[in-house]
């Protein structure tokens, strides 16, 4: 599994500029919308998903936006969804809970895990997600993130939130 410096790495091999910003841990949209300080662009939140067949999903969404389990399992066809295990979670995204990140993908190199995104993330300013850790914050241009979803292998689904 990469290292924070390691997908910095990987992004600047992409030429995809980032900015980055330490702070203590965050483990809920809350905590970080109290610790984050200023950080201009889109806050998103993280859920690591799976169905019965075990097939995962990471959807990513504005933080603020509500999430229906149900409804998001009938719009991805997915049926009845539930949160992935932490166990699972290292398996495949290498990162820990609290520490969900699309920049996680990076560690997918199988492609099990599908992508789904709120399509009000390209509107906007840059999206802030943790680089593998919960201790700092990455801003990444939306185009860019989508460059580094390509490059990864995975293509995302873009959803209409609320669902």
């Amino acid at each position: 599994m990469h290292s924070p410096q390691q997908l910095f790495d990987r992004l600047a091999t992409l030429g995809i500029p980032h900015r980055t910003v330490e702070h203590p841990p965050v483990f809920t949209v809350e905590e970080a919308k109290t610790l984050r300080g200023d950080l201009p662009g889109h806050h998103i939140k993280n859920l690591f998903l799976r169905n019965k067949k075990e097939e995962m999903w990471l959807v990513v969404a504005l933080e603020d936006r509500a999430v229906d389990l149900k409804r998001l399992g009938e719009v991805l066809g997915a049926g009845r969804l539930s949160f992935g295990s932490s166990d699972r979670l290292r398996r495949q995204l290498g990162v820990e809970p609290g520490s969900v990140t699309p920049l996680a993908l990076i560690n997918d190199d199988a492609r099990v895990v599908r992508l789904a995104l709120d399509r009000g993330l390209t509107e906007g300013g840059p999206v802030n997600a943790h680089p593998l850790v919960n201790t700092m914050t990455t801003a990444i241009a939306a185009a860019d993130l989508q460059r580094f979803f390509t490059a990864t292998g995975h293509a995302p689904r873009w959803l209409d939130f609320p669902l």
